[in-house]
Parts: C-alpha cells; structure tokens; sequence
C-alpha cells in the first residue's frame, strides 16, 4: 500500500533529518525524502534520496544559504536502515545545487578555518621561485555574470617581500564558456610582471581543471556556475561514499 510505503520512508527520512541536524553547527530547515519501502530496505535498496536545506552552517563560520540534491538510486546497509541509519554499501551518486551568498562567502573567507585552508604556493617564473602567501581578500557579486575580487598577498621574490594589493574582474567557468579574466589592477605594492602575471595565470588554469575536490567521504565536481546579484549558484555532481560522520573537517 502508497500510504504503508510512506511510513517506512517517514521514518527513515526523519531519522536522517535528525542526524544530519544534529551534525551541523545550525540548520534554519532541512528536508530528507528517502525514497524507498520495507521490501527494498531488507534488500539493502532505495530509490534515491533528495535532500533540501535552507541555512546551513557546517563549520562555525561556513555557511550556506541554500542546498538541494537527489541521488540516483543507492545500496544501503539494511540493518542500518532499520534502525534508522542510513550507511551506502557502494558509492552514490548525485547532483546538486547550492546558493552561496556574498555576505556567507565573505564571513567564511575572514574566518580561522577558510585561513587555515587555504595554503601559500609557489610559483617558477623564468627559474626563479616566487612565493604567494595569501593575507585577505573579499568577494563581491554584482550579477552579470560577474565575480569581483580584492585582495592582498604577500610576494616573495629576488630576496624582496613586499604586499600586493589588487582587484580583479573575472566571470567564472561555465558549461557555455570558459573562466575570463576581464581586469587586473595592481592598487598596493608597485605592480608584478608579465612575466608573474603569465605564471599566476597558469597556476589559475591548473587549479580550474582540477577533476574533482575531496571532502571527506565526499567527492565532488563543479559543473555549472551562474552569478546573480548578491548569491552565486552552483551545480555540483558528487560522489558519496558514506554521510559524513563530521561536518566540522574539511581535507585536502
């Protein structure tokens, strides 16, 4: 019977909706529909499961304003299940989309834990070294398609450390058109070279076409990525291994 089926996704689907708040620093509302019945739990079966939240904050300072993602169809422990666990025998995949906004972003990038993330690199500019050490930098969204970043860094090169301050203009990669850079103004520190400018932009390139990134049990890819005025929307397809049993740790 429909209405027999919806009191075993009920139950499962409130289970994950506790555990998964209970992870989280805050949650404004979330959403769990696991979609399957008591004949495919005992076969260790369900037919996806969506999950819909509004105000997420994962890590102290990160949060989300919006997140909405289906699986296709997994393989599930059916003990756990029963017991309203939900643990994957095999990997799931799904897509999602997630709505960051500029006021989030900017209070994760000022925060301890996105500054501990983010690592120093070095660059090889004509068989020298030049290092890059990241001091702050802010976002802003003015729509359009547009991303606006200003920034300081400290430079290391030829012995000499000095702070770069700067702005730039780029509109992010999509699945239409590539990453562009439409400006690049050096406001603090006497300006970099050509030469730097070709090697940064490089590194940049590098970065972009990394496959995926790995978050915990977590592995996932950017697909689509559209700036509105204020938020940036982004369509992701991942990979899940299990749920993650912390929200607070992010890996390399």
């Amino acid at each position: 019977m429909p209405d027999e089926h919806r009191l075993e996704e009920k139950f499962l689907s409130q289970e994950a909706e506790k555990r998964i708040s209970e992870k989280l620093d805050e949650v404004e509302q979330i959403e769990i529909d696991v979609q399957t019945d008591l004949l495919k739990i005992v076969q260790g079966q369900a037919d996806g499961v969506s999950v819909a939240g509004v105000g997420l904050v994962i890590q102290e300072d990160i949060r989300v304003q919006e997140i909405k993602l289906q699986t296709d169809s997994i393989s599930i422990n059916p003990l756990s299940a029963l017991l309203g666990k939900i643990e994957f025998n095999e990997p799931v995949n799904a897509i999602a989309q997630i709505i960051l906004t500029e006021v989030d972003i900017n209070h994760a990038l000022a925060s301890d834990f996105v500054s501990s993330q983010i690592q120093n690199f070095d660059l090889d500019v004509d068989g020298e070294i030049v290092s890059f050490e990241p001091q702050e930098i802010q976002v802003f969204l003015p729509g359009d398609g547009k991303m606006e970043c200003r920034g300081k860094v400290l430079l290391k090169e030829m012995g000499n450390t000095r702070t770069l301050a700067y702005t730039a203009i780029a509109r992010p990669p999509t699945h239409s058109q590539p990453a562009m850079l439409e400006s690049f103004n050096c406001t603090e520190g006497g300006g970099i070279s050509i030469e730097l400018i070709t090697a940064v932009m490089q590194k940049a390139k590098e970065l972009m076409n990394i496959p995926y990134f790995k978050w915990q049990d977590i592995a996932f890819s950017i697909k689509d990525i559209k700036v509105e005025i204020g938020s940036l929307i982004l369509i992701v397809e991942t990979e899940v291994s299990q749920i993650p049993s912390s929200l607070t740790v992010l890996s390399p």
